[in-house]
């Protein structure tokens, strides 16, 4: 008898996310896409209306919480996560993970890596590379262990666009919420520690030249504009000729210490 009520139970949910599917769609789901989510419900008992999974840019995504609702209706023994420190580089804001699935006792672990800087994640969410590179980490081991081919929408390194009008990941964060970001712009910090990272300079000898550069003590002293003023200039030294800045920026002693 519990078997047959499972199976009652399952196929409503299978209704239940469809319909709500082609609420949120505005009917546009593809024979295709719909047979996905009868799939992915019965396989796995995600649901739609907990946001277990997620229609996106035309294909099926899983979420955090649906993989996290997965592991406990199958009863994961354990999640380990730390962090890959000689990978990691705080003052870039990169930082990598590594977490180990064990989905039952006995298990000898699933293994996934996540990764995130400034430069992979979205504009909504610098700042916070840290967290996102430990759920992308727990994500893909959590994928790994219940063989779920499915990308996880905390790994796309992108905003993607949902074809429901209300959905959160439309709207816009307002400027008081938005991390230090002008109309969802990168920080200015961001752009700057990814041109180091990308032409390889030293970070101190780039603060001590933006500083002499804004005539301030510190790079913190300086104006938006005059900090924007001086990483264009970067930008465009360094793409024409980066022996040359380097040999300026070695004209800069690192015991100047400058706070950005």
């Amino acid at each position: 008898m519990k078997r047959v009520a499972d199976t009652s139970e399952l196929g409503i949910l299978v209704h239940r996310n469809i319909r709500l599917a082609r609420r949120l769609t505005n009917r546009q789901l593809g024979t295709i896409a719909i047979e996905r989510l009868r799939d992915l419900t019965k396989t796995f008992g995600f649901s739609l209306s907990l946001g277990d999974v997620q229609y996106l840019d035309g294909g099926w995504y899983i979420t955090h919480a649906g993989l996290l609702r997965l592991s406990r209706r199958r009863r994961c023994s354990g999640i380990r996560v730390h962090q890959v420190r000689q990978l990691c580089d705080p003052v870039m804001g990169r930082w990598v993970f590594k977490a180990t699935v064990y989905p039952y006792p006995r298990s000898k672990g699933f293994v996934g890596f996540g990764d995130a800087d400034p430069s992979n994640v979205s504009a909504l969410v610098h700042g916070a590379e840290m967290r996102v590179a430990e759920t992308r980490a727990v994500n893909r081991a959590l994928r790994k262990a219940y063989g779920i081919g499915l990308c996880s929408v905390e790994e796309l390194g992108w905003t993607p666009r949902s074809n429901d009008s209300g959905s959160f990941d439309q709207r816009k964060p307002p400027v008081s919420a938005n991390n230090g970001h002008q109309n969802g712009q990168p920080r200015l910090r961001d752009r700057l520690c990814l041109l180091i990272r990308q032409y390889q300079l030293d970070a101190g000898l780039v603060k001590a030249s933006a500083a002499d550069f804004c005539k301030t003590p510190t790079l913190r002293d300086a104006s938006r504009d005059q900090v924007e003023a001086f990483i264009n200039t970067l930008a465009e030294s360094a793409a024409k000729d980066r022996d040359g800045l380097i040999c300026r920026l070695n004209s800069y002693t690192k015991s100047e210490e400058v706070v950005s």
